[in-house]
């Protein structure tokens, strides 16, 4: 591949055109390329280097439209750092005066009236109302997941994701979003989290407080998934699951014996016992609650 044709890709972050790569090597070269996967075809008359990464379809969208395409859905959830479902298709909305369509790895849609914002020299749907579409699409644990990790990432609060949902209103997925919303907290430090709360609180147990910090009498100090503090109660993920350290588990160790000495009663829990068996959770939470009263 020639300095010339690398400059030409350079040019415009990793793509560029079918009439700048034939002016420079040829339409045989080309087809070489090709052949070898040094280049790949994005779209009619659109080219990347190599294998085509998301980043490099967006690229090649902006070169096609002459324009910056704007992102929404996970696309744009994982620009503002809370996409909590690993999306890894390319969600833009249609440019006006253009007709794009859907291509491998790119999802294309209508948005009209969704608000958009410029995040790092980009069009992208404002983050409440991203939060509350990527929201609409999924379950209540992963909905409410979404709107954790929205609050968490600091670029909406909840009032703003009250006034998003009521623009979108009458729209599937709403009404379950709606009731999500009050329950949303940005302490929430993972999905996994998020559900475990909403099993909690549709069990029936007090809301527990989130990253509840205590200070052992070492003068170490630790935070806590779930504290009833007033019961001494602490609900922790155990750390074999989360943690691939052993040096984490040393910790986790450590902090369950902290507990026990200040007079806690950690319980540890799984995402089979979240997902698969949330009553029984829910039943032995209650029980270290009851015990705790009792004592």
């Amino acid at each position: 591949m020639t300095p010339e044709l690398l400059a030409a890709f350079d040019a415009h972050g990793g793509v560029t055109t079918f009439a700048q790569i034939v002016d420079l090597i040829g339409r045989r070269s080309l087809q070489r390329l090709l052949r070898t996967g040094a280049v790949t075809k994005l779209w009619a008359n659109i080219y990347c280097l190599g294998k085509p990464t998301a980043s490099a379809r967006l690229r090649g969208m902006d070169l096609r439209c002459g324009e910056p395409v704007a992102v929404c859905l996970g696309t744009a959830a994982g620009r503002y750092g809370f996409d909590t479902e690993g999306v890894t298709a390319v969600h833009v909305i249609n440019p006006d005066g253009h007709l794009l369509r859907h291509g491998v790895g790119v999802m294309v849609h209508r948005r009209d009236g969704a608000p958009l914002i410029t995040h790092a020299d980009r069009p992208v749907t404002a983050p409440a109302w991203t939060a509350i579409e990527v929201a609409r699409g999924l379950g209540r644990p992963r909905a409410l997941a979404t709107l954790d990790a929205a609050l968490r990432s600091g670029h909406c609060d909840i009032d703003e994701l009250a006034v998003a949902a009521k623009q979108q209103a009458g729209r599937r997925g709403i009404v379950v979003v709606r009731e999500m919303i009050p329950l949303a907290r940005s302490q929430a430090e993972s999905p996994m989290e998020s559900e475990a709360r909403l099993a909690m609180l549709d069990g029936g147990l007090p809301e527990p407080i989130l990253q509840y910090e205590i200070i052992d009498r070492d003068g170490r100090r630790w935070r806590l998934d779930f504290a009833w503090p007033d019961q001494r109660v602490a609900v922790e993920f155990d750390g074999f699951e989360y943690h691939s350290s052993s040096r984490d588990l040393r910790r986790d160790r450590q902090k369950r014996a902290a507990l026990i000495e200040l007079g806690w009663q950690p319980m540890g829990i799984v995402s089979d016992d979240v997902r698969n068996r949330p009553e029984a959770m829910v039943r032995q939470i209650r029980g270290l609650l009851g015990q705790s009263v009792a004592a």
